[in-house]
């Protein structure tokens, strides 16, 4: 509890204990056994002198309702006057100054005082409930760094605030501490911890040459990282500022209750104001020769105690509060699993998708070229039989894939192509792997170590590049051709053209002699056929990707992943052409999502009705075009952010009918009469907090 909560705990302790010692003075004391008081004296005194037991009541109200009623006037001269603290107030001093009227036969001190304690009771509870939903989503979001340590030039650390830490400097983070600014690491390794951001509890490691994101948390190894933005531009400030200003952009139900309230609470003023007035001036009329002492005691009473009544069940105070708890709460569970939501809007809107549309790479494949086939030649003319051949001159004839790769990594050595990067990184993993093989079995045969990848510097000499076609290198006295088909062709060189697996081919030839070929391809993410499967059990009725490739890649890992359309070859400018097509084929308040990686389709994440980035890790782009920011690159998370948005709307509406409902039949039973102030409270404070605590179940969401 905050200082605040205590001290109105206090009071409510306080008064709770003075109203209770009031009650049994009044009821038991100055009671009446049969036809007489307990305490004739004083039974007599109380009620000659009725206004004395007011003021004794008046302690506890006033230590309770102070600031109730210092709100409603401040709303009377600010002329915002219909709120819940105006209901409360002209509620409960009605309830006074009728019992002052009627002597405590209609009406009573007892009650007024209760209606308001009670309706202070249900504020603390929302205020606690709220607090700690907060709290809850700040524990689960607390990445805010408090320092960054930097190094003097003796080697000594000291700390600063991340505001003062300039793009360039480095900055030392020890075992325990997070990363307060977005960098590379220059020195060290470490196991990061990035579950604050992503929801993920593997950690990940980093080493010389990583980049790092703020408001992850160093677990193991010390590192130093050279800042590569001020901190005002940090992925942890973009992440806190999104969750801070979520709430600016509302929902439709929250929309609509804000204008609900704004014309409800005026309506059920005026109604209690007629239901005060009209019956007992209608009885006064059909009446005509009542004395108006009888009239006032007997029928105004009765009505005003029933308008009265009428205006504590009315207050909207369960509808005002669990609405945005609830979108807060279903926010904050989102948060907690790597999920950016930017407004409750956004978040309600994810109910309704019915169309997903996929970017390929970098969305549903890693983005990253891979070797993922190498398959050597060994038929007729080829450079494996022509090792055959020389076997008598004692050469290897044991051509391998290993040395396939070794030779094509080699020719692309200096080469910063894509497909060059992905050769050599595939020939480094390689040589990592049989070398720690081969150091841990040291009884390896000879055939064993013929096929391993020895490691060592790639090197190529007298390299000559043929645009669009490949390259030609000399590597260890041999003529090494890596390209596409074409350059084979140009060569002269038959090379296996039929049943290729599908992906990007890279023929290699050996000194004239066909080698072989190596299939490179952009490996599909681990998470993404399931994220398909969720999605269509979740109820998505079209799933479709657009991508810039080949038709035969796209349809391959369509198929694979069991998409409804394909759509490909596309450039850029005809992704939002599509997206176009697609929105026309929508059913209505049917809402479509594009997902892409937040930098390259920007403006098509701009036009779907929600727009989800994807690997948006460190990403300005994809934080700026997006409405829903998924931090660690899993497509899975997209059902699941559809299963917080469709829970958090039925929360709320299941608060929104029970809590209208409940109110009507309430309100119908106190114009009757049959509803009194005790069934009231019931409906104001008790509603209230069955319906706040309803809300609270958005911030937990089964995996």
């Amino acid at each position: 509890m905050t200082k605040k909560q205590k001290k109105v705990l206090k009071r409510i302790i306080i008064s709770a204990v003075l109203v209770a010692i009031l009650a049994v003075f009044e009821h038991i004391i100055l009671g009446k056994s049969g036809e007489r008081y307990r305490f004739p004296v004083l039974g007599e005194f109380f009620e000659k002198y009725n206004f004395l037991l007011l003021f004794l009541y008046l302690v506890p109200y006033f230590i309770i309702g102070g600031d109730i009623l210092k709100k409603a006037l401040k709303g009377i001269k600010n002329k915002q006057v219909f709120d819940e603290n105006f209901l409360m107030a002209i509620a409960t001093v009605g309830a006074l100054v009728l019992g002052v009227v009627t002597k405590g036969e209609e009406g009573g001190y007892l009650e007024g005082v209760a209606v308001m304690l009670f309706y202070q009771i249900g504020e603390l509870f929302q205020a606690v409930a709220v607090g700690r939903s907060r709290k809850n989503i700040v524990g689960l979001m607390d990445i805010r760094p408090d320092y960054a340590n930097m190094e003097d030039s003796e080697g000594n650390l000291f700390k600063v605030s991340p505001d003062e830490v300039s793009v360039g400097d480095i900055i030392v983070v020890k075992p325990g501490e997070k990363i307060p600014l977005d960098g590379k690491v220059v020195s060290g390794k470490a196991m990061i911890d990035t579950a604050a951001l992503t929801g993920e509890s593997v950690p990940r490691e980093v080493l010389e040459g990583s980049d790092v994101i703020s408001g992850c948390v160093n677990l193991s190894g010390l590192i130093k990282i050279k800042t590569t933005k001020p901190f005002g531009e940090s992925t942890v400030s973009k992440i806190l500022d999104l969750v801070e200003n979520s709430s600016m952009k509302k929902s439709k139900s929250e929309n609509f209750i804000a204008k609900f309230a704004h014309y409800y609470t005026p309506a059920v003023c005026y109604a209690a104001l007629a239901l005060a007035i009209i019956p007992p001036v209608v009885t006064l009329i059909a009446r005509g020769g009542m004395p108006v002492s009888e009239w006032a005691v007997g029928v105004l009473s009765t009505w005003v105690i029933r308008a009265l009544t009428f205006l504590v069940i009315s207050c909207p105070c369960a509808l005002v509060i669990s609405i945005p708890l609830s979108f807060f709460g279903g926010i904050g569970a989102a948060s907690s699993r790597g999920i950016l939501v930017k407004g409750s809007n956004y978040l309600e809107a994810l109910s309704e998708t019915g169309i997903v549309v996929f970017d390929k790479t970098g969305t549903l494949t890693k983005g990253v070229f891979d070797v993922t086939g190498i398959f050597p030649y060994k038929g007729e003319d080829s450079y494996a039989e022509s090792l055959g051949k020389s076997a008598e001159d004692g050469e290897n004839t044991d051509f391998t894939e290993n040395e396939l790769l070794r030779l094509a990594a080699a020719a692309e050595s200096y080469s910063d192509h894509p497909i060059a990067e992905s050769l050599k990184r595939a020939y480094r993993e390689r040589s990592k792997k049989n070398a720690d093989l081969k150091a841990a079995d040291h009884k390896e045969s000879k055939n064993k170590e013929a096929d391993s990848c020895e490691p060592g510097e790639l090197s190529a000499t007298d390299i000559e590049e043929i645009s669009g076609h490949g390259l030609i290198a000399s590597v260890e006295g041999k003529k090494v051709a890596a390209g596409n088909i074409k350059l084979m062709d140009k060569l002269g060189i038959k090379a296996k053209s039929d049943n290729l697996p599908t992906g990007t081919i890279v023929h290699v030839a050996v000194d004239g002699l066909y080698a072989g070929y190596i299939v490179i391809s952009d490996v599909v993410k681990e998470n993404s056929k399931l994220a398909i499967a969720q999605l269509k059990a979740a109820g998505i009725r079209k799933s479709v990707m657009l991508t810039g490739d080949l038709r035969a890649v796209a349809e391959s890992v369509g198929s694979e992943l069991g998409l409804d359309e394909v759509r490909y070859e596309l450039l850029p400018g005809d992704k939002v052409d599509e997206v176009e097509k697609l929105l026309d084929t929508k059913k209505k308040k049917e809402k479509l999502a594009f997902v892409g990686d937040g930098i390259n389709d920007a403006p098509v994440l701009s036009r779907a009705d929600i727009g989800i980035a994807m690997g948006a890790m460190g990403s300005d782009a994809a934080i700026e075009a997006a409405d829903v920011v998924l931090m660690d690159d899993d497509p899975a998370k997209i059902a699941l952010a559809m299963r917080i948005s469709r829970k958090c709307l039925r929360i709320v509406y299941e608060n929104i009918i029970f809590a209208l409902a409940v109110k009507l039949v309430c309100l119908v039973l106190g114009a009757l009469g049959i509803a009194n102030m005790w069934i009231a409270i019931f409906a104001d404070v008790g509603v209230m907090v069955i319906a706040v605590l309803n809300a609270i179940r958005c911030l937990k969401v089964k995996d």
